[in-house]
């Protein structure tokens, strides 16, 4: 940094001691000024002491110059102190002092600081009276370049405030156009961020949720019957091996896919849809869950956002039965085309208790995560007890989702696509025996 910026900055953060320092210029070019005659002999500029100003004059030039030193504070009080010290300088008569100086830059303040009107109104006022009285009582004849010279002088000192207010006022848009723009660039890094962490905890509730509840139901079942039918609780044992294994392997692919999110090479295979409805219900028939399924669409391309929605949406229902609907519980699913919908419902027989265990769901978010899903694609989901008995989950998803959603939801299914192929390869291996 050099020595003038640094002395620049000084004097920023001083203002009073750059007034000062301005005050003490204007006064100097002031006392030189009063010993200068315009019209000398040879029709140049004269100097000499025989124009020395008297004492008044010297009065005249310390007030004003001791007025700028609070231009600042006070602009439009330190112009009318100058111009009425200005307007005495004119009465008073030859020798001059040139004490309009003072009133010049106390103008050029003034615009600066205030607004275009004020900067108009307060100098064509200015420059009105400084001329007028300059012309009609000064000491030169009215029609002398001194006098215009006080009207040319003090119109560019208005302008050139006005400009520098100007100046100012754009390169202040600019800075807080700049900040503005950052600000939001945060907000909208942590809107991101958020949405990121809701997308990746929704996944990693439906991918594994579903594994755990099968395990925890069977490893029941394996503890109740180990004595008295063996064969029955290995069949449970090997059907809690192939869940908790798929389980797993859907976590492993899951976060790995969260780890190489900008691989090129990172698979894409599509996500899990309707299409694997039937692969679905098997391993809640396995776990011993009877599942009634009835489907009108066929033929039904559902965008891939959509279809993972159904899909997700099934899974975490007929979770939810297996948890807490009780053993001797059945299910019912059913995919209905209604017009541009798909309608998705999933019945129960579970006893009627199970109602506020469901909704509360052991302080899980299941469906809450089904809620979200189905609303982002701007459908409609509802959950609750049935009459008689049972509950009742109802989803209402649009074939052609809304443009923002459908972008969201795709960019969660491609991160979660890896994650179910590799989860279905290594269910199928776990069945056969191979070691994961």
């Amino acid at each position: 940094m050099s020595t003038l910026t640094r002395a620049r900055d000084w004097l920023r953060s001083h203002p009073l001691v750059a007034d000062a320092t301005l005050a003490t210029a204007v006064l100097a070019c002031m006392v030189v000024g009063s010993f200068a005659e315009p019209n000398g002999r040879h029709g140049g500029t004269q100097w000499g002491t025989s124009h020395a100003p008297d004492a008044l004059g010297v009065t005249l030039m310390l007030l004003a110059a001791a007025a700028l030193v609070l231009r600042r504070r006070h602009p439009l009080r330190v112009l009318a102190a100058t111009g009425a010290l200005s307007v005495v300088e004119f009465v008073t008569g030859d020798p001059r002092a040139p004490v309009a100086m003072s009133a010049v830059v106390a103008l050029y303040t003034v615009a600066a600081a205030t607004d275009r009107p004020t900067t108009w109104r307060v100098g064509l006022l200015s420059m009105t009276v400084l001329t007028a009285f300059a012309m009609l009582a000064g000491p030169l004849p009215w029609y002398a370049q001194e006098n215009l010279g006080i009207f040319a002088w003090t119109g560019m000192a208005a302008a050139a405030g006005d400009a520098v207010r100007s100046r100012r006022a754009f390169v202040h848009a600019i800075r807080e156009r700049a900040e503005r723009a950052e600000r939001t660039r945060e907000e909208e890094a942590r809107r991101r961020v958020a949405e990121e962490r809701l997308r990746i905890a929704r996944d990693l509730h439906d991918v594994v949720a579903h594994h755990i509840a099968l395990v925890n139901v069977q490893a029941g079942v394996a503890a109740h019957v180990m004595d008295k039918r063996p064969d029955q609780a290995k069949e449970a044992l090997a059907h809690v091996r192939e869940a908790s294994r798929s389980a797993l392997n859907e976590l492993r692919a899951t976060v790995g896919l969260l780890r190489q999110s900008g691989d090129p090479e990172a698979p894409t295979e599509p996500a899990p849809g309707l299409h694997r409805l039937e692969e679905l219900v098997g391993t809640f028939r396995s776990a011993g869950l009877p599942v009634e399924v009835a489907r009108t669409d066929q033929g039904t391309a559902l965008p891939a956002a959509v279809d993972l929605a159904a899909y997700r949406v099934i899974q975490e229902a007929l979770t939810n039965v297996r948890k807490h609907a009780g053993q001797e519980a059945k299910a019912e699913v059913s995919v209905v085309r209604v017009g541009p919908n798909v309608e998705i419902t999933v019945l129960d027989n579970g006893p009627g208790d199970d109602a506020a265990a469901r909704l509360e769901e052991n302080g899980g978010h299941g469906l809450l995560g089904m809620r979200e899903r189905v609303t982002a694609l701007g459908g409609t989901c509802s959950a609750g007890p049935r009459y008689g008995g049972g509950f009742r989950v109802h989803a209402i998803l649009p074939v052609k989702s809304r443009a923002g959603a459908t972008a969201s939801t795709t960019a969660t299914a491609s991160t979660t696509a890896s994650a179910s192929t590799t989860a279905t390869a290594s269910t199928t291996e776990a069945a056969k025996g191979n070691p994961v």
